[in-house]
């Protein structure tokens, strides 16, 4: 999907199109802003399902993409690995929050998620992630989820976890989950946290404030489950602003 400036105070989506199991749907939006809602047309991803989603935001734009509901991890009949990638671009001058709902791994699956977002020096971002291991009362999948993001060309923060079955020894010990069945971050990218960073602290028990060397905020938590994870880094967004 595309979004720029409609030359009316708003944003225009000029392209805004998907294939397969995801379909995305143009909501009303508020003030300026455009809204987009990934609606899942099929269960997925399965094993050996390939998705992938691209959001380009140009200079004085503004998009918010969220989704309906939670994507299911699902091990599907050939049993192989699924692959969901994401790719975000924010111009300089644009503005992209990134809210989809949880991605929770089912007993079975196997599912990599690669996450790329490049941000211009003059971009904002915000972009939360949170991911459930396993529904109710049953074992996670195996999941792997990688976070790249660049802000004016350079590494601003890249970071990966594994989680499940296969997943190197030591994920859901002390330094990790220490067996808390929910995990997720908020990564808050905006010119004027490089004049005026955020202070570094707790936020609670099991979640953290870090600013980055850049103009970021990283928010990072673990919880018992999906609703306590949701109400922690709802508490950060409203504590950033």
């Amino acid at each position: 999907m595309h979004a720029r400036p409609d030359g009316r105070g708003g944003t225009a989506l000029p392209v805004l199109e998907g294939e397969g199991p995801l379909a995305p749907r143009r909501t009303r939006g508020s003030g300026d802003a455009a809204r987009v809602m990934l609606v899942g047309a099929m269960s997925g991803p399965l094993g050996g399902d390939r998705f992938g989603v691209e959001v380009h935001v140009a200079g004085g734009a503004r998009l918010h993409v969220g989704s309906v509901a939670a994507t299911l991890a699902l091990p599907g009949q050939s049993g192989g690995e699924a692959h969901y990638d994401v790719r975000l671009d924010v111009a300089d001058g644009g503005e992209l929050r990134w809210l989809p709902e949880q991605l929770i791994s089912v007993c079975g699956s196997d599912l990599r998620v690669a996450t790329r977002v490049e941000v211009a020096p003059g971009g904002r971002l915000v972009l939360r992630e949170e991911q459930v291991l396993g529904r109710t009362g049953e074992s996670p999948g195996r999941l792997s989820s990688r976070l790249t993001v660049r802000v004016g060309g350079r590494p601003l923060l890249d970071q990966e976890l594994a989680c499940g079955p296969g997943a190197p020894g030591g994920w859901d010990g002390p330094a990790v989950l220490a067996g808390h069945r929910a995990v997720g971050q908020l990564l808050l990218v905006r010119p004027e946290f490089a004049e005026h960073p955020a202070t570094a602290r707790m936020l609670g028990e099991c979640a953290a404030l870090m600013p980055l060397a850049g103009p970021a905020v990283l928010v990072s938590a673990v919880a018992t489950d999906a609703l306590r994870l949701r109400e922690v880094l709802d508490e950060a967004l409203a504590l950033l602003g």
